[in-house]
């Protein structure tokens, strides 16, 4: 290998790995702010259920938008993984929820298997 390739190889190297340095700061600051947006998000959740004007109505949000305290795996808004996720609930009016509609049945106050 010729010193100008090894140089050039040399010099990537370095540029990748302080890049990658660069980086980690950047993603540490970002999981502070999705922390602080779901804790957020919680006390939103809990407000709106104090009012006695919505029910917690699982198996009926779709993927990424469900509500906080969803159940194992699904801890906060977001966080569910498929459609219609079994342990993950939406807040709906109070008295909808088992009218929902949903494919393989309708929404539930309890969370689904």
């Amino acid at each position: 290998m010729s010193n100008r390739m090894l140089s050039a190889v040399v010099a990537t190297a370095f540029a990748a790995a302080v890049g990658s340095l660069a980086a980690a700061p950047a993603s540490a600051a970002s999981k502070a702010e999705m922390e602080k947006m779901m804790k957020e998000n919680q006390a939103k959740t809990m407000t709106a259920m104090k009012t006695g004007k919505f029910e917690q109505c699982y198996g009926v949000a779709l993927k990424g938008q469900n509500d906080c305290f969803a159940g194992a795996g699904t801890s906060c808004a977001g966080t569910s993984t498929v459609d219609y996720q079994g342990n993950s609930f939406k807040l709906v009016a109070k008295g909808t929820c088992t009218a929902m509609e949903v494919p393989g049945g309708h929404g539930s106050l309890t969370p689904k298997a």
